[in-house]
């Protein structure tokens, strides 16, 4: 693949200091979304659910489920961000379940979790289609996929590409993170859905509040050393939004009970 997956074996997850601490400030706003539609809108106790997160990384949101009371099971092909992720956990006194594997060939039986969610993760897979089909298999029937991943479009290649990757004076994300070709519109992930028999219920963009001229010039205060990622990440002030350009999110229900 274009993608540089190897990276996930290089870098910290839990470092201010490291590159993907970025996504460590960017969590808080998906669990944040991902929270209220399991409570709000699905009326589900998160306490006791069986959940799969699918490409865990470090554990970043494996960690904000588990404190609900969810019964949280993590995977990732990556043995190093595994390890990083169960350290952390235990420091954190969070009991999460660890597994090394791929989307493509999860290593659970048929019906296995209430929820199973993949975030920031199907832009890096080899098959979406498989992906999918293998999450659908290990959900529960009436179970619920929740996702979010990166649209392809021009905004998303400005943004994701050229910003965070390739130009040097405001880039933050390590090179070949992402390939632009890997990035998946909403109708094209809906309709892998519905072939898997997956209902899309919601769709949502993640966005930072704040102006582009101040996000800018955040970019360039990291690149220059002024200040960490983590800060960067932070500045960003990432949440829900309308505009599904770059970022997009939502949830889908599986046939069933």
């Amino acid at each position: 693949m274009p993608v540089d997956n190897d990276v996930y074996n290089t870098h910290s997850w839990w470092d201010d200091n490291q590159p993907f601490a970025t996504l460590e400030a960017f969590t808080p706003a998906r669990f944040e979304y991902f929270h209220e539609v399991l409570t709000s809108r699905l009326r589900l106790d998160p306490k006791g659910l069986k959940v799969l997160d699918v490409g865990c990384g470090g554990g970043l949101l494996a960690e904000h489920f588990a404190r609900t009371g969810c019964r949280v099971t993590g995977m990732d092909p990556s043995g190093p961000s595994l390890k990083a992720a169960g350290e952390h956990a235990r420091q954190s006194g969070l009991e999460i379940e660890y597994h090394q594997g791929f989307a493509e060939e999860l290593p659970f039986p048929d019906a296995t979790f209430d929820i199973v969610y993949c975030c920031d993760t199907l832009e890096h897979v080899t098959s979406v289609d498989t992906s999918v089909a293998e999450a659908v298999r290990v959900l529960k029937p009436g179970g619920h996929y929740l996702y979010d991943t990166i649209n392809r479009t021009f905004r998303s290649k400005l943004a994701m590409i050229k910003m965070a990757q390739d130009w040097k004076s405001v880039s933050f994300a390590p090179k070949d993170l992402h390939d632009w070709a890997s990035f998946i519109k909403p109708a094209e992930l809906h309709a892998v859905f519905r072939k898997h028999g997956l209902t899309n219920q919601d769709l949502v963009g993640f966005a930072s509040k704040r102006p582009q001229l101040e996000l800018f010039k955040a970019m360039r205060r990291r690149a220059r050393g002024e200040i960490s990622y983590g800060e960067l990440g932070r500045q960003f002030q990432l949440g829900v939004h309308k505009d599904t350009s770059v970022i997009y999110a939502g949830y889908a229900r599986k046939a069933g009970n």
